[in-house]
């Protein structure tokens, strides 16, 4: 069964890809399989996503985490509230030559990345169990990551000690909403927002990019 399962997910992730512009490893397409495996076999006793098939977790977490990809700058990136590791763990599994930070409040939620960084084999991840207000990293971050955290006035209210001087906050976001943007400090200043194609995925999906003003 779970075999079967680890082909169909192989396949139908190799679909997924072929219409996007992403270049993945077989190792790494080996690993967010794994991921999604980990995830399914997780979720039903620890209940980290709504999202109960594995086939529309490679849709909804692992596609949608990953088309952030070619956006981001730099080495060294903070995910805060990354709920079971999204996007950290499948953008770290494709950039290995880049730190991640998973940020998180939920012991269980730090438990699962824990166990998948273990099993997967991963070096570039680290799990951080902590309010994002509270956390007081030794070094600043080049980039900020949310996925369905807060509005954007919360992420940057609540991150704005996190990025370095040059650092951006990267929200993956539904739709674009103008007056969200309007809502943020003026300390801050919208730099991009991009359109995210999600190969399968039904409804809009944006990249926002935020910039502190130096």
């Amino acid at each position: 069964m779970a075999t079967n399962l680890a082909q169909d997910l192989s396949l139908k992730l190799e679909t997924l890809l072929k219409r996007t512009a992403l270049s993945i490893t077989d190792q790494q397409k080996n690993q967010l399989v794994q991921l999604v495996l980990l995830l399914n076999k997780w979720n039903k006793a620890y209940n980290l996503t709504s999202v109960r098939d594995p086939q529309e977790m490679l849709v909804k977490h692992i596609l949608d985490s990953l088309v952030v990809s070619p956006y981001l700058q730099g080495k060294r990136f903070i995910d805060v509230g990354t709920g079971p590791g999204l996007p950290g763990l499948p953008l770290a599994i494709i950039n290995p030559d880049k730190q991640f930070f998973l940020l998180d409040s939920l012991g269980k939620r730090i438990s699962f990345i824990r166990n998948a960084v273990r099993e997967l084999g991963l070096t570039n991840v680290e799990p951080v169990l902590s309010r994002v207000e509270e956390f007081k990293p030794d070094h600043l971050f080049d980039g900020v990551l949310s996925r369905a955290f807060a509005s954007l006035k919360d992420m940057t209210d609540w991150c704005h000690h996190l990025p370095n001087e040059n650092g951006v906050f990267y929200a993956l976001k539904g739709q674009y909403h103008d007056e969200e943007v309007q809502s943020i400090a003026s300390t801050f200043v919208l730099q991009q927002v991009i359109e995210l194609q999600v190969p399968e995925l039904i409804g809009e999906r944006h990249l926002v990019i935020v910039k502190k003003k130096i």
